[in-house]
């Protein structure tokens, strides 16, 4: 019985409850406005199928984060290319057999469709593109243990080589949304990569200078026709008058945020209650979710949700620097910066802050897509302290 005892306790120190906790309380968060936004939208999607097929989602969700727990930082390094691959085929093959229907309404080719069941296969992508990005930079430091600025430059190139495949699909499904999360992944994995700030430093001013540039090129009539010869879409014009002037913006994205705006600033301090809707908001249930917290919960349940982001990601950084894995360390940092650009990207453009880019909120937001690809990430976060542990209680784990 004490041996019994022992395996039981040595099991649940090798999960991390921490994360759990605070995927399981966003996830209570996200079904309880799903319910909200189904219960006052006048669509043909009923409130029980609205929220039994995100627990449906979640269910699967629960099972691939118990999958990848079971990987070994070794197994995952095998496992690196082909499913980056594997991605890369997905995100080719959405471009033959997208959904005719979606990209009607979107304006992106970037969805499978199967009856009832859609899917985004650049979701699933990232995890995808952060193992392999993990990969590529650990063997090209231990390939130049002695870094110099030539052979920073040469891991550099090595990234933007495997970051342009999924840049060059993205661009040809039409997903400028999706490009920026990956680009958001990239750019933190550059930053803990060791490059030295002599390439850094320059390289982000001039992007800097080229978005500024873009910018201010995309609010006069003549700049935009100099964007559309580098392939900018009238829809993305569009969501940049929406964002500059919401009010008087006749579109439905125009209508969309100041809506989303009319509802969080109605929520006040502390809401309007569970279940309350005065203001309509177009898709609050995905894309919006964020218009229904504020409304219902005001600003204090608002922060709350922000909070329990960055316990989230403290709980990851926490987990990494207990795991002392170099390869895990820049899985971590992928994951960390893919959760914290779609909250960040996701309010930002709810409350009017950013441009509207389709980017759902973590955990929260209906759709099984952008839910899988995240609890695939947590799936990852996950293993590093169910292996850490069990190297610990003398299990052969350690990466090599």
């Amino acid at each position: 019985m004490e041996n019994t005892r022992s395996r039981k306790d040595e099991d649940e120190s090798r999960i991390d409850w921490g994360i759990i906790f605070c995927v399981l309380m966003l996830a209570l968060i996200g079904l309880g406005s799903i319910y909200v936004a189904a219960s006052h939208d006048s669509s043909s999607t009923s409130v029980v199928k609205a929220v039994s097929s995100q627990l449906i989602w979640y269910v699967l969700g629960i099972i691939a984060v118990a999958i990848i727990m079971q990987f070994d930082s070794e197994q995952l390094w095998k496992i690196a290319p082909y499913v980056y691959w594997l991605g890369i085929g997905l995100l080719v093959a959405v471009l033959f057999f997208y959904s005719r229907a979606y990209a009607a309404n979107t304006g992106a080719k970037s969805w499978f469709a199967l009856g009832p069941f859609t899917f985004q296969p650049s979701e699933v992508m990232k995890p995808a593109y952060i193992l392999m990005m993990a990969k590529v930079i650990v063997e090209h430091n231990d390939e130049h243990p002695l870094r110099t600025t030539k052979s920073d430059w040469i891991l550099l190139g090595k990234m933007a080589l495997w970051t342009l495949p999924v840049v060059a699909l993205l661009k040809l499904q039409n997903d400028f949304g999706t490009m920026l999360v990956f680009f958001a992944i990239l750019g933190g994995l550059i930053l803990v990569s060791g490059i030295t700030w002599k390439i850094i430093l320059p390289a982000f001013i001039l992007i800097a200078g080229i978005g500024g540039t873009a910018l201010s090129l995309v609010v006069t009539d003549s700049g935009r026709k100099i964007l559309e010869h580098f392939g900018f879409q009238a829809y993305q014009f569009s969501r940049v008058d929406t964002w500059l002037h919401p009010s008087s913006d006749t579109t439905n994205q125009g209508y969309q945020l100041w809506q989303s705006i009319k509802a969080i600033g109605s929520g006040g301090l502390f809401g309007s209650g569970f279940n309350q809707s005065h203001v309509y908001v177009p898709v609050r249930e995905s894309d919006m979710i964020f218009s229904v917290i504020g409304e219902n919960f005001g600003f204090i349940g608002s922060a709350i949700l922000i909070l329990l982001y960055l316990l989230l990601i403290y709980q990851m950084i926490k987990v990494t620097f207990d795991t002392r894995n170099v390869f895990y360390a820049y899985i971590s940092t992928g994951v960390i910066m893919m959760i914290i650009f779609h909250v960040f990207e996701n309010v930002g453009m709810s409350i009017g802050l950013l441009p509207l880019t389709g980017i759902p909120l973590p955990f929260v937001s209906a759709g099984g897509s952008a839910l899988i690809g995240n609890m695939i990430g947590i799936g990852l976060i996950m293993s590093m302290q169910y292996h850490n542990k069990s190297y610990m209680f003398g299990q052969d784990k350690e990466f090599s």
